[in-house]
């Protein structure tokens, strides 16, 4: 299949029905271009780039801690490491 899920006629259609905007990229392949705003995959790019570091961090990236308040601990060290280094 080389239409991408997300971008398909089916989960759009779903979408539209629902009076929801679909906000997924396009795809680029395709013969009807659709309009998209480019905020929000640029703002999703953004925290994606930002968060992208915590994978370094393997205990937050496999969620070793089982308490909330100990990984988001953890989230604010990693981010003090970050700002350190």
């Amino acid at each position: 299949c080389s239409e991408r899920v997300d971008d398909g006629d089916a989960p759009l259609e779903t979408i539209r029905a629902s009076g929801a905007t679909a906000v997924a990229l396009p795809n680029p392949t395709r013969p009807a271009r659709r309009a998209t705003d480019w905020r929000f995959p640029k703002e999703r790019h953004k925290i994606a780039v930002r968060l992208g570091f915590l994978k370094h961090y393997r205990r937050v990236f496999t969620r070793f801690d089982k308490l909330a308040k100990r990984c988001l601990a953890f989230v604010h060290f990693a981010n003090a490491c970050r700002l350190l280094h």
